[in-house]
């Protein structure tokens, strides 16, 4: 019985705003901006150590960070408190939240890493969603963001996912062997939605 569905993306793919259409057709719960505000709360952070962190922290760390802080298109959630709250310590609090909701069931993860935390669950789908260069433009232009910016946005985040799952979980970013369902969102998200539903509901 699946009661988990993990949804990685790429950046700009539209993976969060699917994910969020599958937790409503199913009633499930979605954790996506929910999640990092359970991050946030139980590493007890908040935006002013952000700015003090962002002033001397390594450049690197900080920007694998923001990644995996952000939810849906990135936007920032207020965090701080992070004299040490370092990447280890943030992979800690992923890891205790996604188990955590993960053994409620019944719910949608966006991203996380939740695939690879979660690998050994037979109740879990995991899902990636990607889309060729110009249709992840398109969707990043849509949301408010300048040609350049959106290039900008689409070339690096990415890489610094890929670089965060090599690091941690010693693995390359996206592992296809790790997915049930890898699909293209330039057909449209209604159909993406449709197709994991009908996989979903296949493996029931």
């Amino acid at each position: 019985m699946i009661r988990i569905i993990t949804v990685e993306r790429e950046f700009g793919a539209g993976g969060a705003a699917i994910a969020e259409k599958v937790a409503e057709r199913l009633g499930w719960k979605l954790w996506d901006q929910a999640l990092t505000a359970e991050i946030a709360r139980l590493a007890q952070v908040d935006q002013a150590s952000v700015e003090r962190l962002d002033e001397r922290c390594d450049p690197l760390f900080y920007r694998l960070m923001k990644v995996f802080i952000r939810g849906s298109y990135e936007r920032s959630l207020p965090v701080g408190g992070l004299g040490h709250f370092d990447a280890d310590t943030m992979i800690a609090f992923m890891h205790r939240v996604i188990e955590g909701a993960a053994a409620e069931g019944n719910c949608v993860i966006v991203g996380r890493g939740a695939p690879y935390f979660l690998r050994g669950r037979e109740d879990a789908f995991h899902v990636f969603v990607y889309a060729p260069w110009e249709e992840k433009i398109r969707r990043v232009r849509m949301s408010g963001k300048s040609e350049n910016e959106a290039v900008e946005l689409v070339s690096t985040i990415d890489e610094e996912r890929a670089t965060f799952i090599q690091k941690y979980f010693g693995k390359q970013w996206p592992n296809r062997h790790l997915y049930h369902l890898m699909i293209n969102s330039k057909i449209g998200d209604d159909l993406v939605v449709r197709a994991i539903l009908n996989e979903v509901s296949a493996l029931q």
